[in-house]
């Protein structure tokens, strides 16, 4: 059921009061925090999806689209999309099989590796991965719903937790030109 409004009280907040209430005091930070990072996920993605739907694009279809148009000529391996999208390489290839169906990917041979698959871009890809692009910039990205000072705070915050985690590594430094 859909709400009309806000809610009178913070839920999180009201779980946290719960969780000290019932003893669990040492988690009840630590709950606050993943079921906060869970709702604002949430949120953001309402917003994406709403931007997105005009495109018939989905996050995980435009965050493919972006990676192709991102390379200098428009294709890659499907193990560097797999690699560099960091999910599942299912989802991937069910993404890339409604990309495929709808003309915006071609998945063509490998010109090395005839067991794996290039992706390319087709030029109704990259407009709509342009006009996408632009749309998620204006109404979204320029402005998450938090300050500019909070945003780069929780990046911070966000990119030591996924660092710890294993997410990534610091680049090794690049050397000096000769």
């Amino acid at each position: 059921m859909a709400r009309s409004g806000p809610l009178p009280v913070d839920p999180i907040a009201e779980a946290k009061r719960q969780w000290i209430a019932h003893g669990w005091t040492d988690a009840a930070g630590g709950m606050s925090a993943v079921t906060s990072i869970i709702r604002a996920q949430q949120l953001m993605f309402a917003r994406i999806d709403a931007i997105l739907r005009p495109f018939g694009l989905s996050f995980a279809r435009f965050e493919l689209l972006r990676l192709l148009a991102f390379t200098r000529a428009g294709r890659m391996p499907m193990a560097s999309a797999i690699a560099r999208l960091q999910v599942h390489p299912t989802s991937v290839s069910s993404t890339v099989d409604r990309l495929v169906r709808d003309g915006l990917v071609l998945r063509e041979p490998h010109p090395v590796d005839g067991r794996a698959a290039m992706l390319v871009l087709t030029d109704s890809g990259r407009e709509v991965v342009e006009r996408a692009t632009e749309a998620l910039n204006t109404e979204m990205f320029e402005d998450p719903g938090m300050s500019e000072d909070d945003t780069a705070e929780l990046v911070r915050i966000i990119a030591r937790f996924r660092k710890d985690a294993g997410d990534f590594t610091d680049p090794r430094p690049v050397p000096d030109p000769l």
